[in-house]
């Protein structure tokens, strides 16, 4: 198993790092533009192997996308964060120009690979790779969803005081501040529903704070967080090599799913060796899919800006 991490940023080398101490691949690929980083990053990665035990040989590379050849998955994490003054379009029109070149290259080398996007904003990248590649839907994966729902879980358990791994809860929609839906109707407790704990101006509190729980890392970092992001990518690449069929919520293409079609948005899908396997439906009520609905039309007005560049 060979797995190619784009972009040897916090975000990748995080995912890189959890996925060469989880041993998930023989070998690993750290890929970036910035002569020197990733082959840095790769070699202190290597010099802990002996110390945590781990043999996955991880190789690092400047722009060489040779050395990605045969690769399983491929995570493309590559782009620039918005910046002050700089306006969506801006913002999508570099970005989406960095992930199609990445994935072009990517498929050069590797035609059957999986695909894990993180780039932001992650929902229309997601959706710019399926069109721009002409890969079946299932091997197209938008990572948020899964990065939300471990926020969820964790504002979740503060507020009940219990271990966030007893509890189950996602997030569905767009990996954004407005348009994400923590279903805090359908969270559970070792089997039981939250609201038997929590009241409800606690549980609405809970969904806000989810909501901006990446802004809230910003403003306390000064940068966008990594070390969740990056377990959150490897927790996806796990399920795949290893074939679990766990369930996440991820960034992927609907075809009438949850009322919705052509279109890349987050829901709960099954995740095993083929990539995406099935999508999960959670029978959302009238208000939770009122929201979806919502959620979709803004990542269509972000998709939208793709048809201009």
């Amino acid at each position: 198993m060979k797995v190619t991490v784009v972009g040897a940023g916090a975000v990748g080398a995080t995912c890189a790092d959890n996925i060469a101490r989880a041993a998930l691949c023989e070998e690993l690929v750290l890929l970036d533009i910035k002569e020197g980083i990733a082959e840095g990053k790769a070699i202190d990665m290597m010099q802990t192997s002996t110390l945590l035990g781990f043999d996955t040989k991880i190789i690092g590379s400047t722009n060489d996308y040779s050395k990605t050849a045969n690769s399983d998955i491929a995570v493309i994490t590559s782009g620039l964060p918005r910046k002050p003054g700089m306006t969506r379009e801006e913002l999508i029109g570099i970005n989406a120009g960095i992930v199609k070149g990445v994935a072009e290259n990517i498929l050069k080398y590797s035609p059957n690979v999986i695909f894990i996007i993180i780039s932001n904003p992650m929902d229309t990248m997601t959706y710019l790779a399926l069109k721009s590649t002409g890969l079946p839907k299932n091997r197209i994966i938008g990572m948020g969803g899964a990065l939300d729902s471990a926020r969820f879980k964790y504002y979740l358990s503060t507020a009940m005081g219990c271990s966030p791994n007893d509890l189950q809860g996602f997030v569905a929609g767009g990996h954004g501040d407005t348009t994400m839906i923590p279903l805090t109707r359908l969270a559970t407790y070792q089997g039981t529903p939250v609201s038997n704990y929590l009241d409800e101006a606690t549980l609405k509190k809970v969904a806000a704070d989810t909501m901006v729980g990446g802004a809230t890392l910003t403003g306390l970092l000064g940068t966008s967080a990594w070390y969740a992001p990056g377990a959150a990518c490897a927790a996806l690449v796990k399920s795949i090599v290893r074939d679990e069929k766990k369930i996440f919520t991820c960034c992927v293409s609907l075809d009438g799913e949850y009322g919705q079609k052509d279109i890349c948005i987050g829901v709960p899908v099954t995740l095993g060796k083929n990539g995406w396997e099935k999508i999960v439906d959670y029978k959302l009520n009238e208000e939770e899919q009122a929201a979806f609905n919502k959620s979709a039309d803004a990542v269509r007005s972000m998709n939208s800006v793709l048809s201009t560049l």
